[in-house]
């Protein structure tokens, strides 16, 4: 599986659909990291996805049939009293979670400017633009 930083071409906002969950990281700020994986290119890819918790909450309502039992899960996981704390979703018992009919708007992110650097390479790491969904007639 690739990294899905590795295969951008730019650093423009771009697109990914058939997404799935295969991870959430809760620590103590406002924001938590979802490891998801798509098809990108018709390849298999990895990234982290950095958002902010209500934006998460939209993920989960997205989740379809899975939707009331991963929000359980994150409420559990949040009431934890050790940080951070990690769901994980790549078992038998409990399989990737699959984001039908969403398309995720995703944004680049780089590394700190560091000294010496004249080109970084973009982090696995991108924050969502926009979720959208696809409504069949």
């Amino acid at each position: 599986m690739k990294l899905l930083s590795d295969s951008l071409a730019d650093d423009v906002d771009f697109f990914v659909e058939h997404v799935y969950v295969v991870a959430i990281v809760f620590d103590n700020t406002d924001d938590v990291t979802v490891w998801a994986t798509t098809d990108f290119d018709h390849e298999p890819h990895f990234f982290h996805l950095a958002l902010p918790f209500q934006s998460l909450d939209t993920l989960l309502r997205l989740t379809a049939d899975r939707a009331e039992i991963l929000q359980e899960e994150v409420a559990d996981a949040l009431a934890a009293s050790e940080w951070p704390a990690l769901l994980e979703f790549n078992s038998d018992e409990a399989p990737p979670v699959p984001l039908p009919s969403v398309a995720l708007k995703l944004s680049v992110t780089y590394p700190a400017d560091e000294e010496g650097e004249d080109d970084p390479q973009p982090h696995n790491i991108f924050y969502l633009e926009g979720v959208y969904v696809r409504l069949d007639s």
